[in-house]
């Protein structure tokens, strides 16, 4: 089973910034590599919806929410995925989910649909 440890989240003015970090780790064995990493929100009464993705070769997707605000990155050596988002607005809170798909283990086995618990965003002031 793929773990997916997500941090950074809390409570943020309007106009500000957060990053949040995701880890991803095996409970009993090694990841060999991670296809796509990626953040998705939630509000409650509405369908998770994507932030942003990114690619093993680093190339990002961003949902029209985040377009020219948030900003996805990741390490490969460290199977960890970032989200910087600036200039938030009250409408950015949620919570906010990190997601792996395609995570290669050291057995050859391919793990699929992938989701941490969750941290949350509130901006507000």
């Amino acid at each position: 089973q793929v773990q997916l440890v997500e941090s950074g989240g809390g409570l943020v003015q309007p106009g500000g910034s957060l990053r949040l970090s995701c880890a991803a780790s095996g409970r009993i064995f090694s990841i060999i590599s991670i296809n796509a990493m990626g953040w998705y929100r939630q509000v409650p009464g509405k369908e998770r919806e994507l932030v942003a993705a990114i690619t093993s070769g680093g190339i990002p997707n961003y949902g029209d929410s985040a377009k020219g605000r948030f900003t996805i990155s990741r390490d490969n050596a460290k199977n960890m995925v970032y989200l910087q988002m600036n200039s938030l607005k009250p409408e950015d809170t949620a919570v906010y989910y990190c997601n792996a798909e395609g995570v290669v283990d050291g057995r050859g086995r391919v793990w699929r649909n992938n989701w941490g618990q969750g941290t949350q965003v509130t901006v507000s002031s």
